[in-house]
């Protein structure tokens, strides 16, 4: 059975959201992400007409989505666009005056750990425009599938700014210094086969395969022994920040901890009892 509520703005929070409520889903122009869980997989979508633009309340919508899909106990989480584009940047009229979070690093942080250390993989599935923030929203991803019909890059250097929300940090982590400088200092469009080769996503797709495709890996991440693949992210992610030997730091750690999960055993019971890859994991 899909469940399925909204995360709301700021005002129209004031009024009663809850699923089932009468005011509940009626307002497609007072919500700015959904969420949804199927299956085993959550699904955040964001759905802020017409383009996603992102201000500090579409952040605050985004977080308290990942939130409540956790608390639904999703092992994966799907991060899509019910717009014409998955995001095509931010709300800049909003910047400075009612949207702070660029200047206040606090809270930069917190956004970071609730999008990028939410304990079960994450897939991101790109359509029409990724471009600034949008980038930056889906790079906080573990994963990235792109429709070949979508156009992305940090343009923000084109109207003065540079990428706001850890944009360049986060290219350099995929691609490389070199790589991030030149999208970020010249702020050009690319086709996402060029992301693709160059290691910022990880799949191209035809456009009429995207939400197929995407679902397919959301569905076999979330169906793999969930303990482990935390472990794996975490291996990952530590890696990234702190290279091989803060990994290496945590490695008996991180062993001790998967080691301990259930999803470790039935994969065993499973390879001695019928072989590999027979395993039915459920996720503790």
């Amino acid at each position: 059975m899909r469940v399925i509520e909204h995360a709301r703005l700021r005002l129209s929070r004031r009024s009663s959201s809850r699923p089932g409520s009468a005011n509940a889903g009626k307002s497609a122009s007072m919500t700015t992400v959904t969420h949804e869980i199927d299956g085993a997989v959550g699904i955040v979508t964001l759905a802020k007409p017409p383009h996603n633009l992102i201000d500090d309340p579409m952040i605050d919508d985004l977080v308290e989505a990942y939130r409540q899909v956790m608390a639904a106990n999703c092992r994966a989480i799907l991060l899509r666009s019910s717009m014409r584009h998955f995001c095509a940047g931010a709300e800049l009229k909003s910047f400075g005056t009612t949207t702070l979070i660029q200047s206040n690093q606090k809270r930069l942080e917190e956004v970071w750990r609730a999008l990028e250390d939410v304990p079960v993989p994450t897939v991101a599935a790109l359509n029409g425009g990724v471009l600034g923030g949008g980038l930056e929203l889906a790079l906080t991803c573990d994963m990235i599938i792109a429709a070949d019909t979508a156009f992305l890059g940090q343009v923000e250097v084109t109207v003065g700014l540079l990428p706001l929300l850890g944009g360049t940090q986060r290219i350099a982590q995929r691609a490389g210094s070199a790589r991030a400088k030149e999208i970020c200092m010249l702020g050009r469009r690319h086709t996402p086969e060029a992301f693709e080769r160059w290691g910022i996503i990880n799949l191209v797709v035809p456009e009429a395969d995207l939400v197929t495709a995407s679902m397919t890996w959301a569905r076999q991440l979330a169906a793999g022994p969930t303990a482990v693949i935390k472990g794996v992210k975490m291996q990952a992610n530590l890696a990234a920040r702190g290279g091989i030997q803060a990994t290496d730091a945590k490695q008996v750690e991180i062993n001790n901890m998967i080691w301990k999960a259930a999803d470790r055993q039935r994969g065993f019971d499973a390879f001695f009892a019928t072989g590999p890859a027979s395993a039915t994991f459920k996720g503790d």
